[in-house]
């Protein structure tokens, strides 16, 4: 049998993001929810395993859709955490910053958008920021629930989740507010690392 997802250690502890994100909503986020993906992913690929040596069939429609749902919470969740730092512990957005206010004019005019194309998903989902190394442009993204309207091949450099469970103890519905914070936990030092490698 092939290696199964688990769960990442958080690269901060529970109450690091506090006042912003409180250590009681980033610990059922982490331990309840992202949990629940990794656990619903490898669900799905040990039934596969069994079906496939026994040659039983399944239903490929509803199943692979479940998996792909499961995988996607999963990865982005994953990357979700790394984009994140304790409180006073950003660092410098570097020729990342510099790239940002070429491609979008100024630092605060992407953050403007990011949180406009995060609080205007539909549902469920996520905002992402990701580079086409083909026309080396700076993308927005949406994506509903995990795994669905993501342009593909595209790496990520930031996401941010909306789902209501990444903030509703916190914030309640008012996802707004929870945007504004975010920005305030947001690993800039990291997010540079990434696009440096990438370009």
């Amino acid at each position: 049998m092939a290696n199964l997802y688990s769960l990442p250690d958080l690269p901060y502890g529970y109450g690091d993001l506090a006042p912003y994100l409180s250590e009681e909503q980033l610990k059922i986020h982490h331990t309840k929810h992202h949990q629940g993906y990794v656990n619903g992913a490898n669900k799905i690929f040990k039934m596969l395993d069994q079906v496939r040596k026994s040659g039983s069939e399944y239903n490929v429609k509803s199943i692979l859709k479940e998996l792909s749902f499961n995988m996607g919470g999963h990865e982005l969740h994953s990357f979700f955490w790394t984009n994140m730092c304790a409180v006073g512990k950003n660092g410098e957005a570097g020729n990342f910053g510099k790239e940002l206010e070429e491609q979008f004019g100024s630092l605060d005019r992407f953050k403007d958008e990011f949180s406009k194309t995060a609080a205007s998903v539909e549902g469920s989902g996520w905002a992402v920021l990701a580079l086409d190394q083909m026309t080396k442009r700076l993308v927005l993204m949406q994506i509903e629930k995990h795994n669905v309207n993501i342009t593909p091949n595209l790496p990520l450099l930031m996401v941010v989740d909306v789902w209501e469970h990444a903030y509703y103890l916190d914030y309640k519905n008012e996802r707004g507010k929870f945007l504004d914070a975010f920005w305030n936990v947001v690993n800039w030092a990291e997010i540079n690392k990434r696009f440096e490698a990438m370009t």
